[in-house]
């Protein structure tokens, strides 16, 4: 995801504002006199990778398309702390009423991207790809997703819809691996993959002798990750998944196997440090 569908995304962003706003911004109608404006900029208090920059810059029109948006960054760019990644001009009230809404989207934004970075920069040099689940705030996928493109890492499947994943919940229903496979096959078409969880070498060894087009190597040790990576020997795409950390993910990328899966990347990416400094005109 190297893009996001703002009209698409534009009911939501309409539902977070009124979440926040209400009836209206009682603070704002009180302290700043109508006719107000300011000139405010987005700095961050920490060096960061930038991602959600027209978002936020939707957000604010939403508010108020009279107010100038310039957004003084890209998504994917490294600013250093103390940098202005935007700049707003127009009313005081609208800014002011959009600023914590604008600010808790690309505080976690950038927060995600920044957190994959430092996963990918620790995989640097092997074949391993960085990438993401389904674990994300529900009604925020599209955004936490296209985060860690931003980030450098890979999507995984966005949803139930675009890829099948049998894992051990689903094959409660089956006699075997096998078994689950041969049943997906009978309800995708030829062209959608089938990845299968598997919790050891047996496993493994089960799904590739029944055609599973990816395997994930689901709370594997490194060392039996390099196991499995020799026994497959590129057969198949490898995906390592379960507890990786930024101090262990390396060891795992060095095995040779294909992706690494993340939910931390975004069901624990802390929020970056940026605050809006408002200046009036």
């Amino acid at each position: 995801m190297k893009t996001v569908d703002l009209l698409l995304l534009r009911e939501s962003l309409v539902a977070m504002l009124g979440e926040d706003i209400g009836t209206g911004d009682i603070t704002a109608r009180a302290n700043s006199p109508p006719d107000a404006r300011v000139d405010v900029r987005y700095v961050s208090k920490q060096p960061l990778v930038a991602a959600g920059l027209a978002v936020i810059q939707e957000v604010v029109l939403l508010v108020d398309p009279e107010v100038s948006f310039t957004a003084l960054t890209t998504d994917a760019a490294s600013p250093e702390k103390g940098i202005a990644l935007a700049e707003i001009r127009g009313s005081a009230r609208s800014i002011l009423t959009a600023e914590r809404t604008s600010l808790n989207l690309l505080q976690r934004m950038c927060g995600i991207a920044t957190l994959t970075r430092q996963y990918v920069e620790r995989v640097r040099g092997t074949r391993a790809r960085i990438i993401d689940t389904r674990k994300t705030v529900p009604g925020w996928r599209v955004l936490d997703k296209y985060a860690v493109t931003c980030g450098g890492g890979m999507n995984h499947r966005m949803g139930l819809f675009d890829g099948v994943l049998i894992k051990n919940n689903h094959l409660a229903f089956h006699s075997s691996i096998t078994k689950a496979i041969e049943e997906a096959r009978r309800h995708v078409g030829h062209l959608v993959k089938i990845e299968v969880e598997v919790r050891s070498l047996d496993e493994l060894n089960t799904a590739l002798a029944a055609g599973a087009d990816v395997i994930l190597l689901d709370n594997f040790t490194s060392e039996l990750t390099r196991k499995a990576v020799e026994l497959v020997a590129g057969r198949v795409p490898l995906e390592s998944s379960g507890g990786i950390t930024l101090d262990t993910v390396r060891s795992f990328a060095e095995t040779g196997v294909d992706y690494i899966s993340v939910g931390a990347l975004t069901h624990s990416a802390p929020a970056v440090d940026i605050h809006l400094r408002v200046t009036p005109e």
